[in-house]
Protein backbone atom coordinates (compact mmCIF):
# COMPACT_ATOMS: atom_id res chain seq x y z
CA UNK A 1 0.00 0.00 0.00
CA UNK A 2 2.82 2.45 0.77
CA UNK A 3 4.27 2.17 -2.98
CA UNK A 4 0.87 2.85 -4.12
CA UNK A 5 1.06 5.89 -2.06
CA UNK A 6 3.74 6.87 -4.15
CA UNK A 7 2.54 6.15 -7.66
CA UNK A 8 0.85 9.47 -8.65
CA UNK A 9 -1.88 7.61 -10.75
CA UNK A 10 -2.96 6.25 -8.29
CA UNK A 11 -3.28 9.38 -6.20
CA UNK A 12 -5.14 10.71 -9.14
CA UNK A 13 -7.55 7.66 -9.10
CA UNK A 14 -8.13 8.35 -5.58
CA UNK A 15 -9.34 11.85 -5.93
CA UNK A 16 -11.60 10.58 -8.71
CA UNK A 17 -13.37 7.78 -6.29
CA UNK A 18 -13.23 9.83 -3.27
CA UNK A 19 -14.69 12.78 -5.63
CA UNK A 20 -17.56 10.69 -6.95
CA UNK A 21 -18.52 8.53 -3.61
CA UNK A 22 -18.96 11.63 -1.73
CA UNK A 23 -21.87 13.01 -3.95
CA UNK A 24 -26.01 12.49 -3.87
CA UNK A 25 -27.79 10.30 -3.72
CA UNK A 26 -25.80 8.12 -3.34
CA UNK A 27 -22.44 9.14 -1.89
CA UNK A 28 -21.19 10.02 1.75
CA UNK A 29 -20.41 13.82 1.75
CA UNK A 30 -17.52 13.76 4.62
CA UNK A 31 -15.21 12.43 1.78
CA UNK A 32 -15.13 15.37 -0.09
CA UNK A 33 -12.67 17.29 2.98
CA UNK A 34 -10.30 14.71 1.62
CA UNK A 35 -10.83 14.07 -2.10
CA UNK A 36 -8.40 16.83 -3.52
CA UNK A 37 -5.75 15.63 -1.10
CA UNK A 38 -3.81 12.62 -3.21
CA UNK A 39 -4.35 14.84 -6.47
CA UNK A 40 -2.99 17.75 -4.97
CA UNK A 41 -0.03 15.06 -3.56
CA UNK A 42 0.29 13.28 -7.21
CA UNK A 43 1.09 17.28 -8.68
CA UNK A 44 3.62 18.01 -5.35
CA UNK A 45 5.45 14.44 -6.11
CA UNK A 46 5.49 14.96 -10.35
CA UNK A 47 6.70 18.84 -9.56
CA UNK A 48 9.65 17.85 -7.35
CA UNK A 49 10.70 15.11 -9.60
CA UNK A 50 11.31 17.21 -12.61
CA UNK A 51 9.99 20.63 -13.79
CA UNK A 52 9.25 19.83 -17.15
CA UNK A 53 5.87 17.50 -16.68
CA UNK A 54 2.79 19.57 -17.79
CA UNK A 55 1.56 17.07 -19.82
CA UNK A 56 2.12 14.57 -17.14
CA UNK A 57 -0.08 16.85 -14.54
CA UNK A 58 -2.57 17.21 -17.38
CA UNK A 59 -3.14 13.86 -17.50
CA UNK A 60 -2.95 12.98 -13.89
CA UNK A 61 -5.64 15.57 -12.92
CA UNK A 62 -7.57 14.39 -16.20
CA UNK A 63 -8.40 10.66 -14.99
CA UNK A 64 -9.42 12.32 -12.14
CA UNK A 65 -11.87 14.68 -13.20
CA UNK A 66 -13.15 12.09 -15.64
CA UNK A 67 -13.85 9.39 -13.01
CA UNK A 68 -15.44 11.99 -11.41
CA UNK A 69 -17.98 13.42 -13.73
CA UNK A 70 -18.22 9.77 -15.11
CA UNK A 71 -19.53 8.25 -12.18
CA UNK A 72 -21.82 10.84 -10.81
CA UNK A 73 -23.41 11.87 -14.24
CA UNK A 74 -23.43 9.02 -16.84
CA UNK A 75 -26.96 9.29 -16.64
CA UNK A 76 -26.73 11.70 -19.23
CA UNK A 77 -26.58 8.88 -21.66
CA UNK A 78 -30.19 7.92 -21.05
CA UNK A 79 -31.35 11.16 -22.90
CA UNK A 80 -28.03 11.47 -25.51
CA UNK A 81 -25.01 9.26 -25.53
CA UNK A 82 -23.43 12.02 -27.77
CA UNK A 83 -24.30 14.33 -24.88
CA UNK A 84 -23.24 12.43 -21.89
CA UNK A 85 -20.00 11.81 -23.68
CA UNK A 86 -19.59 15.76 -24.29
CA UNK A 87 -20.46 16.21 -20.71
CA UNK A 88 -18.09 14.80 -19.00
CA UNK A 89 -15.12 14.89 -21.28
CA UNK A 90 -15.40 18.46 -21.41
CA UNK A 91 -15.97 19.37 -18.25
CA UNK A 92 -13.13 16.96 -17.11
CA UNK A 93 -10.99 18.42 -19.38
CA UNK A 94 -11.75 22.25 -18.16
CA UNK A 95 -11.37 21.52 -14.87
CA UNK A 96 -8.14 19.53 -15.40
CA UNK A 97 -6.99 23.12 -17.34
CA UNK A 98 -7.13 24.58 -14.02
CA UNK A 99 -5.14 22.23 -11.62
CA UNK A 100 -2.64 23.07 -14.97
CA UNK A 101 -2.83 26.95 -13.91
CA UNK A 102 -2.64 25.46 -10.00
CA UNK A 103 0.58 23.24 -11.38
CA UNK A 104 2.25 26.66 -13.30
CA UNK A 105 1.60 28.74 -10.50
CA UNK A 106 2.67 26.10 -7.86
CA UNK A 107 6.55 25.92 -9.59
CA UNK A 108 6.67 30.18 -9.47
CA UNK A 109 5.49 30.64 -5.55
CA UNK A 110 5.33 29.63 -2.08
CA UNK A 111 2.63 26.93 -1.06
CA UNK A 112 0.40 29.25 0.57
CA UNK A 113 -0.03 31.90 -2.29
CA UNK A 114 -0.26 28.83 -5.00
CA UNK A 115 -2.93 26.66 -2.60
CA UNK A 116 -4.47 30.05 -2.22
CA UNK A 117 -4.60 30.89 -5.94
CA UNK A 118 -6.17 27.20 -6.14
CA UNK A 119 -8.73 27.81 -4.21
CA UNK A 120 -9.72 31.29 -5.58
CA UNK A 121 -9.40 29.91 -9.20
CA UNK A 122 -12.01 26.91 -8.44
CA UNK A 123 -14.57 29.30 -7.14
CA UNK A 124 -14.25 31.85 -9.98
CA UNK A 125 -14.53 28.69 -12.41
CA UNK A 126 -17.76 27.65 -10.88
CA UNK A 127 -18.89 31.11 -10.77
CA UNK A 128 -17.85 31.19 -14.88
CA UNK A 129 -20.19 27.54 -14.97
CA UNK A 130 -22.91 29.43 -13.98
CA UNK A 131 -23.15 32.13 -16.73
CA UNK A 132 -21.12 31.61 -19.92
CA UNK A 133 -22.84 29.42 -22.25
CA UNK A 134 -21.52 26.16 -21.88
CA UNK A 135 -23.01 26.52 -18.87
CA UNK A 136 -22.91 23.07 -16.94
CA UNK A 137 -22.90 23.98 -12.75
CA UNK A 138 -24.43 20.57 -12.05
CA UNK A 139 -21.22 19.16 -9.76
CA UNK A 140 -20.37 22.35 -8.26
CA UNK A 141 -18.97 21.63 -4.78
CA UNK A 142 -21.50 23.15 -2.70
CA UNK A 143 -23.82 21.03 -4.19
CA UNK A 144 -22.56 17.81 -2.30
CA UNK A 145 -24.25 18.33 0.42
CA UNK A 146 -27.76 18.76 -0.93
CA UNK A 147 -28.83 15.32 0.69
CA UNK A 148 -27.61 16.57 4.63
CA UNK A 149 -29.83 20.21 4.77
CA UNK A 150 -29.15 19.79 8.53
CA UNK A 151 -25.38 20.64 7.72
CA UNK A 152 -25.97 23.29 5.90
CA UNK A 153 -28.62 25.46 7.14
CA UNK A 154 -26.20 28.35 7.07
CA UNK A 155 -26.20 28.61 3.28
CA UNK A 156 -28.97 31.38 4.12
CA UNK A 157 -25.80 33.55 4.38
CA UNK A 158 -23.42 32.05 1.78
CA UNK A 159 -25.23 30.54 -0.63
CA UNK A 160 -23.60 26.86 -2.12
CA UNK A 161 -20.67 28.94 -2.56
CA UNK A 162 -19.82 28.64 0.96
CA UNK A 163 -19.44 25.17 0.41
CA UNK A 164 -17.83 25.08 -2.31
CA UNK A 165 -15.41 27.44 0.13
CA UNK A 166 -15.89 25.10 3.13
CA UNK A 167 -14.64 22.38 1.06
CA UNK A 168 -11.54 23.26 -0.80
CA UNK A 169 -10.70 24.91 2.32
CA UNK A 170 -10.49 22.02 4.67
CA UNK A 171 -8.67 20.07 1.54
CA UNK A 172 -5.92 22.76 1.09
CA UNK A 173 -5.37 22.63 4.66
CA UNK A 174 -5.46 18.87 4.91
CA UNK A 175 -2.95 18.95 2.33
CA UNK A 176 -0.89 21.93 3.30
CA UNK A 177 -0.42 19.59 6.79
CA UNK A 178 0.47 16.66 5.82
CA UNK A 179 2.98 17.54 3.45
CA UNK A 180 4.59 20.14 5.50
CA UNK A 181 8.16 19.60 5.79
CA UNK A 182 9.01 17.89 8.76
CA UNK A 183 10.60 15.16 11.14
CA UNK A 184 7.84 13.61 12.08
CA UNK A 185 7.15 9.95 10.50
CA UNK A 186 3.53 10.44 7.69
CA UNK A 187 1.64 8.70 10.37
CA UNK A 188 3.00 11.18 13.09
CA UNK A 189 1.61 13.57 10.32
CA UNK A 190 -1.50 12.44 9.41
CA UNK A 191 -2.26 12.13 13.28
CA UNK A 192 -1.12 16.12 13.82
CA UNK A 193 -3.46 17.06 10.59
CA UNK A 194 -6.27 15.18 12.28
CA UNK A 195 -7.43 17.76 15.50
CA UNK A 196 -7.55 20.99 12.97
CA UNK A 197 -9.29 19.15 10.06
CA UNK A 198 -11.40 17.66 12.12
CA UNK A 199 -12.69 20.91 13.75
CA UNK A 200 -12.67 22.87 10.65
CA UNK A 201 -15.78 20.21 9.35
CA UNK A 202 -17.10 19.74 12.56
CA UNK A 203 -17.97 23.65 13.38
CA UNK A 204 -19.70 24.17 10.82
CA UNK A 205 -21.86 20.97 10.85
CA UNK A 206 -22.72 21.97 14.59
CA UNK A 207 -23.79 25.51 14.24
CA UNK A 208 -25.73 24.22 11.45
CA UNK A 209 -27.74 21.65 13.58
CA UNK A 210 -28.14 24.44 16.04
CA UNK A 211 -30.09 26.67 13.34
CA UNK A 212 -31.92 23.74 11.90
CA UNK A 213 -33.11 22.73 15.78
CA UNK A 214 -34.22 26.27 16.21
CA UNK A 215 -35.46 27.76 12.93
CA UNK A 216 -38.84 28.77 12.99
CA UNK A 217 -40.59 28.20 9.60
CA UNK A 218 -42.52 31.73 8.85
CA UNK A 219 -45.70 32.83 7.34
CA UNK A 220 -49.25 31.83 7.10
CA UNK A 221 -50.06 28.53 4.71
CA UNK A 222 -51.76 28.15 1.58
CA UNK A 223 -52.88 24.83 -0.11
CA UNK A 224 -51.54 23.25 -2.69
CA UNK A 225 -51.50 20.14 -5.17
CA UNK A 226 -48.68 19.40 -6.90
CA UNK A 227 -49.61 16.95 -10.28
CA UNK A 228 -47.47 14.21 -11.69
CA UNK A 229 -49.08 12.95 -14.27
CA UNK A 230 -46.33 10.16 -15.60
CA UNK A 231 -46.50 10.70 -19.09
CA UNK A 232 -43.44 9.11 -21.47
CA UNK A 233 -42.07 12.37 -22.77
CA UNK A 234 -40.54 10.62 -25.47
CA UNK A 235 -44.06 9.75 -27.04
CA UNK A 236 -47.25 10.05 -25.39
CA UNK A 237 -46.28 13.78 -24.27
CA UNK A 238 -45.88 15.27 -27.62
CA UNK A 239 -48.47 13.24 -29.52
CA UNK A 240 -51.49 14.56 -27.24
CA UNK A 241 -53.75 17.07 -28.00
CA UNK A 242 -53.67 19.75 -24.88
CA UNK A 243 -57.77 18.98 -24.60
CA UNK A 244 -56.87 15.47 -23.12
CA UNK A 245 -54.10 16.35 -21.13
CA UNK A 246 -55.96 19.07 -19.59
CA UNK A 247 -58.77 16.85 -18.96
CA UNK A 248 -56.36 14.33 -17.20
CA UNK A 249 -54.79 16.37 -15.09
CA UNK A 250 -57.74 18.26 -13.44
CA UNK A 251 -59.23 14.63 -12.44
CA UNK A 252 -56.13 14.03 -10.94
CA UNK A 253 -56.81 17.44 -9.02
CA UNK A 254 -60.26 16.20 -8.55
CA UNK A 255 -59.46 13.23 -6.57
CA UNK A 256 -57.66 16.07 -3.72
CA UNK A 257 -59.06 19.74 -4.35
CA UNK A 258 -60.81 21.29 -1.07
CA UNK A 259 -62.74 24.51 -0.52
CA UNK A 260 -59.23 25.73 0.40
CA UNK A 261 -56.86 24.73 -2.26
CA UNK A 262 -55.45 27.70 -3.66
CA UNK A 263 -53.08 26.39 -6.11
CA UNK A 264 -52.72 23.77 -8.25
CA UNK A 265 -49.17 22.85 -10.27
CA UNK A 266 -48.78 21.16 -13.42
CA UNK A 267 -45.28 19.85 -14.50
CA UNK A 268 -43.37 21.95 -17.33
CA UNK A 269 -44.06 21.54 -20.99
CA UNK A 270 -47.38 19.06 -19.40
CA UNK A 271 -49.70 21.18 -22.88
CA UNK A 272 -47.43 20.14 -25.15
CA UNK A 273 -49.17 20.56 -28.09
CA UNK A 274 -47.14 23.79 -28.95
CA UNK A 275 -49.93 26.43 -30.13
CA UNK A 276 -49.46 30.26 -30.00
CA UNK A 277 -50.59 32.01 -27.37
CA UNK A 278 -53.42 33.76 -28.97
CA UNK A 279 -54.69 30.72 -30.14
CA UNK A 280 -54.26 28.81 -26.98
CA UNK A 281 -56.48 31.76 -25.25
CA UNK A 282 -59.73 31.17 -27.19
CA UNK A 283 -58.63 27.02 -27.15
CA UNK A 284 -60.95 23.87 -25.51
CA UNK A 285 -58.28 23.47 -23.33
CA UNK A 286 -58.29 27.18 -21.25
CA UNK A 287 -62.11 26.44 -21.45
CA UNK A 288 -61.68 23.38 -19.31
CA UNK A 289 -60.04 25.45 -16.54
CA UNK A 290 -61.99 28.06 -16.63
CA UNK A 291 -65.01 25.84 -16.11
CA UNK A 292 -62.89 24.09 -13.21
CA UNK A 293 -62.19 27.30 -11.65
CA UNK A 294 -65.82 28.36 -11.53
CA UNK A 295 -66.41 25.31 -9.57
CA UNK A 296 -63.62 26.07 -7.63
CA UNK A 297 -63.49 29.55 -7.25
CA UNK A 298 -59.97 29.59 -4.97
CA UNK A 299 -58.33 27.52 -7.20
CA UNK A 300 -55.77 29.16 -9.22
CA UNK A 301 -53.69 26.96 -12.03
CA UNK A 302 -49.74 27.49 -12.29
CA UNK A 303 -49.27 24.89 -15.67
CA UNK A 304 -46.30 24.82 -17.87
CA UNK A 305 -46.69 25.12 -21.70
CA UNK A 306 -44.59 24.53 -24.88
CA UNK A 307 -45.83 27.88 -26.99
CA UNK A 308 -44.50 30.05 -29.91
CA UNK A 309 -45.28 33.41 -31.44
CA UNK A 310 -44.24 34.32 -35.48
CA UNK A 311 -42.33 37.20 -35.72
CA UNK A 312 -43.00 38.98 -39.68
CA UNK A 313 -40.98 42.46 -38.44
CA UNK A 314 -37.40 41.97 -38.76
CA UNK A 315 -36.66 44.60 -36.25
CA UNK A 316 -37.96 42.50 -33.40
CA UNK A 317 -36.30 39.57 -34.18
CA UNK A 318 -33.35 38.26 -31.52
CA UNK A 319 -30.31 35.83 -31.68
CA UNK A 320 -32.85 33.27 -30.49
CA UNK A 321 -35.25 33.76 -33.12
CA UNK A 322 -36.03 30.84 -35.39
CA UNK A 323 -36.00 31.36 -39.67
CA UNK A 324 -39.53 29.75 -40.39
CA UNK A 325 -39.28 30.73 -44.35
CA UNK A 326 -38.63 33.88 -45.94
CA UNK A 327 -39.63 37.16 -44.39
CA UNK A 328 -40.97 35.12 -41.29
CA UNK A 329 -39.07 33.94 -38.04
CA UNK A 330 -41.08 32.67 -35.02
CA UNK A 331 -39.76 32.57 -31.16
CA UNK A 332 -40.33 29.23 -29.28
CA UNK A 333 -41.29 29.41 -25.29
CA UNK A 334 -40.85 26.98 -22.88
CA UNK A 335 -43.07 28.81 -20.96
CA UNK A 336 -45.19 29.03 -17.41
CA UNK A 337 -49.01 30.27 -17.40
CA UNK A 338 -51.12 31.54 -14.27
CA UNK A 339 -54.62 31.16 -14.87
CA UNK A 340 -57.32 32.08 -12.48
CA UNK A 341 -60.79 33.66 -12.89
CA UNK A 342 -59.09 36.58 -14.19
CA UNK A 343 -59.83 37.75 -18.15
CA UNK A 344 -56.45 37.08 -18.80
CA UNK A 345 -53.13 34.86 -17.66
CA UNK A 346 -50.27 35.64 -16.56
CA UNK A 347 -47.16 34.19 -18.23
CA UNK A 348 -42.87 33.24 -17.88
CA UNK A 349 -40.55 32.80 -20.30
CA UNK A 350 -37.77 29.53 -19.26
CA UNK A 351 -34.64 31.70 -19.45
CA UNK A 352 -31.84 29.59 -17.81
CA UNK A 353 -31.88 27.37 -21.19
CA UNK A 354 -30.85 23.72 -21.41
CA UNK A 355 -26.85 23.63 -23.05
CA UNK A 356 -27.81 22.36 -26.53
CA UNK A 357 -31.44 21.29 -26.68
CA UNK A 358 -32.97 24.74 -25.62
CA UNK A 359 -29.97 26.81 -26.49
CA UNK A 360 -27.76 26.12 -28.93
CA UNK A 361 -23.99 27.46 -27.24
CA UNK A 362 -22.19 30.62 -29.52
CA UNK A 363 -25.21 29.71 -32.46
CA UNK A 364 -23.13 31.61 -34.82
CA UNK A 365 -19.84 29.70 -34.68
CA UNK A 366 -20.94 25.99 -33.74
CA UNK A 367 -24.04 25.57 -35.65
CA UNK A 368 -22.56 25.75 -39.18
CA UNK A 369 -19.59 22.89 -37.24
CA UNK A 370 -22.13 20.58 -35.71
CA UNK A 371 -25.69 21.24 -37.34
CA UNK A 372 -27.90 20.24 -34.85
CA UNK A 373 -26.50 17.97 -32.94
CA UNK A 374 -28.27 18.34 -29.15
CA UNK A 375 -27.33 17.41 -25.87
CA UNK A 376 -30.64 16.78 -24.24
CA UNK A 377 -31.01 17.18 -20.58
CA UNK A 378 -34.40 17.73 -20.26
CA UNK A 379 -36.74 20.04 -22.49
CA UNK A 380 -37.50 20.22 -25.82
CA UNK A 381 -35.91 20.26 -29.13
CA UNK A 382 -35.40 23.76 -30.17
CA UNK A 383 -33.55 27.43 -29.88
CA UNK A 384 -35.54 28.92 -26.89
CA UNK A 385 -36.22 32.74 -26.26
CA UNK A 386 -36.16 34.31 -22.82
CA UNK A 387 -37.26 36.93 -20.86
CA UNK A 388 -34.84 39.12 -19.15
CA UNK A 389 -36.49 39.23 -15.14
CA UNK A 390 -37.38 36.88 -13.17
CA UNK A 391 -41.27 37.64 -12.77
CA UNK A 392 -43.34 36.38 -10.62
CA UNK A 393 -47.13 35.36 -11.03
CA UNK A 394 -49.54 37.08 -8.25
CA UNK A 395 -52.53 35.38 -7.14
CA UNK A 396 -56.00 37.15 -6.26
CA UNK A 397 -55.04 37.53 -2.91
CA UNK A 398 -51.85 39.28 -3.75
CA UNK A 399 -49.82 35.67 -3.08
CA UNK A 400 -46.23 35.95 -5.24
CA UNK A 401 -44.86 32.44 -6.08
CA UNK A 402 -42.01 32.20 -8.56
CA UNK A 403 -42.45 29.47 -11.56
CA UNK A 404 -39.06 27.74 -11.61
CA UNK A 405 -38.84 25.96 -15.13
CA UNK A 406 -36.82 22.88 -14.70
CA UNK A 407 -32.94 23.57 -15.30
CA UNK A 408 -33.62 27.24 -13.73
CA UNK A 409 -33.55 25.64 -9.94
CA UNK A 410 -29.52 24.52 -10.67
CA UNK A 411 -28.75 28.06 -9.79
CA UNK A 412 -28.59 29.15 -6.54
CA UNK A 413 -28.03 33.68 -7.62
CA UNK A 414 -30.94 33.20 -10.48
CA UNK A 415 -33.42 32.36 -8.32
CA UNK A 416 -32.93 34.89 -5.59
CA UNK A 417 -34.29 37.26 -8.10
CA UNK A 418 -37.54 35.87 -7.84
CA UNK A 419 -37.15 36.48 -4.13
CA UNK A 420 -36.19 39.88 -5.01
CA UNK A 421 -39.05 40.51 -6.85
CA UNK A 422 -41.15 39.31 -4.41
CA UNK A 423 -42.11 35.32 -4.12
CA UNK A 424 -43.47 34.44 -1.14
CA UNK A 425 -43.09 30.27 -1.91
CA UNK A 426 -41.10 28.70 -4.90
CA UNK A 427 -42.97 26.41 -7.61
CA UNK A 428 -40.54 24.26 -9.34
CA UNK A 429 -42.19 22.63 -12.33
CA UNK A 430 -40.27 20.20 -14.27
CA UNK A 431 -40.06 16.87 -16.43
CA UNK A 432 -37.20 14.64 -15.01
CA UNK A 433 -38.29 11.80 -17.23
CA UNK A 434 -35.55 12.45 -19.48
CA UNK A 435 -32.87 9.95 -17.78
CA UNK A 436 -35.04 6.89 -16.49
CA UNK A 437 -34.33 5.17 -13.08
CA UNK A 438 -30.75 7.10 -12.67
CA UNK A 439 -29.06 9.10 -10.41
CA UNK A 440 -30.15 12.23 -12.83
CA UNK A 441 -34.01 13.12 -11.38
CA UNK A 442 -33.11 12.13 -7.55
CA UNK A 443 -29.98 15.07 -8.17
CA UNK A 444 -32.04 17.10 -9.64
CA UNK A 445 -34.91 16.76 -6.35
CA UNK A 446 -31.83 17.77 -3.95
CA UNK A 447 -30.77 21.25 -5.41
CA UNK A 448 -34.89 22.25 -4.50
CA UNK A 449 -33.43 21.77 -0.97
CA UNK A 450 -30.83 23.91 -1.26
CA UNK A 451 -32.49 26.55 -2.57
CA UNK A 452 -35.23 26.33 0.25
CA UNK A 453 -32.68 27.02 2.50
CA UNK A 454 -31.25 30.24 0.27
CA UNK A 455 -34.07 31.86 0.04
CA UNK A 456 -35.98 30.03 3.40
CA UNK A 457 -38.47 29.79 1.09
CA UNK A 458 -41.13 27.06 1.48
CA UNK A 459 -41.00 24.77 -2.28
CA UNK A 460 -44.07 22.47 -4.12
CA UNK A 461 -42.54 21.03 -6.94
CA UNK A 462 -43.99 19.16 -9.92
CA UNK A 463 -42.39 16.84 -12.12
CA UNK A 464 -43.80 15.23 -14.82
CA UNK A 465 -42.15 11.62 -14.47
CA UNK A 466 -39.63 12.04 -11.48
CA UNK A 467 -40.40 12.74 -8.08
CA UNK A 468 -42.79 15.80 -6.94
CA UNK A 469 -42.15 17.10 -3.52
CA UNK A 470 -43.19 19.49 -1.31
CA UNK A 471 -39.69 21.00 0.65
CA UNK A 472 -39.32 23.17 3.78
CA UNK A 473 -38.11 26.44 4.37
CA UNK A 474 -35.40 24.14 6.29
CA UNK A 475 -34.79 22.04 2.91
CA UNK A 476 -36.63 18.76 4.47
CA UNK A 477 -38.59 17.08 2.17
CA UNK A 478 -42.28 17.00 3.67
CA UNK A 479 -43.72 14.91 1.04
CA UNK A 480 -42.86 13.77 -2.18
CA UNK A 481 -44.26 11.13 -5.08
CA UNK A 482 -41.69 8.22 -6.10
CA UNK A 483 -40.46 8.12 -9.86
CA UNK A 484 -43.07 6.68 -12.23
CA UNK A 485 -45.86 7.40 -10.39
CA UNK A 486 -48.89 8.92 -11.97
CA UNK A 487 -50.11 11.02 -8.47
CA UNK A 488 -51.30 14.18 -6.87
CA UNK A 489 -49.90 15.58 -3.92
CA UNK A 490 -51.41 17.45 -1.81
CA UNK A 491 -49.60 19.96 0.72
CA UNK A 492 -48.97 23.36 2.76
CA UNK A 493 -46.68 26.02 1.46
CA UNK A 494 -45.89 28.68 4.11
CA UNK A 495 -45.59 32.54 2.91
CA UNK A 496 -42.23 34.38 4.14
CA UNK A 497 -41.50 37.90 3.24
CA UNK A 498 -38.27 37.82 4.99
CA UNK A 499 -35.14 38.21 2.94
CA UNK A 500 -32.17 36.34 3.90
CA UNK A 501 -28.51 37.62 3.53
CA UNK A 502 -27.46 35.52 0.83
CA UNK A 503 -31.06 36.43 -1.24
CA UNK A 504 -29.93 40.23 -0.72
CA UNK A 505 -26.10 40.06 -1.37
CA UNK A 506 -26.47 36.67 -3.94
CA UNK A 507 -22.97 35.02 -5.11
CA UNK A 508 -20.48 37.25 -3.45
CA UNK A 509 -18.14 34.49 -2.33
CA UNK A 510 -17.78 33.97 -5.90
CA UNK A 511 -16.96 37.78 -6.87
CA UNK A 512 -14.20 38.31 -3.92
CA UNK A 513 -13.17 35.24 -5.39
CA UNK A 514 -12.47 36.67 -8.70
CA UNK A 515 -11.11 39.79 -7.29
CA UNK A 516 -8.85 37.81 -5.17
CA UNK A 517 -7.55 35.64 -8.21
CA UNK A 518 -6.81 38.75 -10.31
CA UNK A 519 -4.59 39.94 -8.04
CA UNK A 520 -2.98 37.02 -7.29
CA UNK A 521 -2.47 36.32 -10.92
CA UNK A 522 -1.23 39.89 -11.56
CA UNK A 523 1.56 39.37 -8.39
CA UNK A 524 2.99 35.96 -9.95
CA UNK A 525 3.30 37.84 -13.52
CA UNK A 526 4.59 40.96 -11.89
CA UNK A 527 7.50 38.33 -9.81
CA UNK A 528 7.82 36.74 -12.92
CA UNK A 529 9.06 39.66 -15.78
CA UNK A 530 10.49 41.41 -12.76
CA UNK A 531 13.11 38.69 -11.27
CA UNK A 532 14.48 39.67 -7.64
CA UNK A 533 11.38 42.21 -6.67
CA UNK A 534 10.40 40.18 -4.20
Amino acid sequence: MKQLIQKPLFLAVLSGLLLALSWPTYGFPLLIFFAFIPLLLAEKKLREKSPKVKLNILFQAYCTFVIWNAITTWWLYYASGFGMFFAVLVNALLMSILFLLYHIVAKRSARTLSLLFFLFLWISFEKFHLIWDFSWPWLNLGHVFADFPQWIQWYEFTGAFGGSLWVLGVNIIGFYLISKPAKASEMETIKMMTAPVALLIAIPIITSLWIFKNYEIKGKTKEVIVLQPNVDPYTEKYDTPNFYITKGLLEQADSLVTDNTEFIIAPETVLAESVPFDQFYNSPSRYLMMNYIQMHPKAQLLWGIDTYNFILDQKDISTSSNIYKEGVWVNFYNAALFINDQPDFQKYYKSKLVVGIENLPYKSVLEPLLGNVMLDLGGTISTKTTQEDRSVFVANDGTKVAPIICYESVYGEYVTEYVQHGAQFLAIITNDAWWDKSQGHKQHLTFATLRAIETRRDIARSANTGISAFVNQKGEIVSRTNYGEKKALRGKVHLNNKLTFYTQNGDYIAYSSIIFLVLISLYVLFKKLVPGTY
